[in-house]
């Protein structure tokens, strides 16, 4: 009795770190950023498996470095603004970044010039109908 019920921990054991692998422990996070389509946000997992989120472009009004307060730490983390649809001036979702990797702000903020300068050259370019 004592070996069936080893047996079955271990299975747990197995299975439960199997779903971790799938589903929590992510190993990469890119951002792939392109003015006239839009924004890409793709996860990757320890077992493979790719999670991919794209943003249109005319829904994002602004990306910005936030922080908050975590474990008595402050935390930095890039955001994606979204537009609300019903006020041009409003916000209507925040949309947080790079969640597992945690990386420095001096890299966060490379990331951020990136961003915002191909959110201007959006701004500035003519549009067309």
């Amino acid at each position: 009795q004592n070996s069936m019920v080893l047996s079955a921990a271990i299975f747990i054991t197995l299975v439960g770190l199997i779903i971790y692998l799938h589903f929590v422990k992510i190993d990469q996070e890119s951002l792939l950023v392109i003015g006239s389509l839009g924004i890409q946000v793709t996860s990757s997992y320890a077992s493979g498996k790719e999670s991919t989120t794209f943003i249109e472009m005319g829904r994002v009004k602004d990306v910005v470095i936030n922080e908050a307060i975590h474990m008595q730490k402050v935390i930095y983390y890039l955001c994606i603004l979204l537009q609300d649809p019903a006020d041009p001036q409003g916000v209507s979702e925040v949309v947080p970044l790079f969640q597992s990797s945690k990386p420095r702000l001096d890299c966060l903020i490379e990331v951020y010039k990136s961003c915002q300068e191909i959110l201007e050259q959006r701004k500035t370019a003519p549009q067309s109908s």
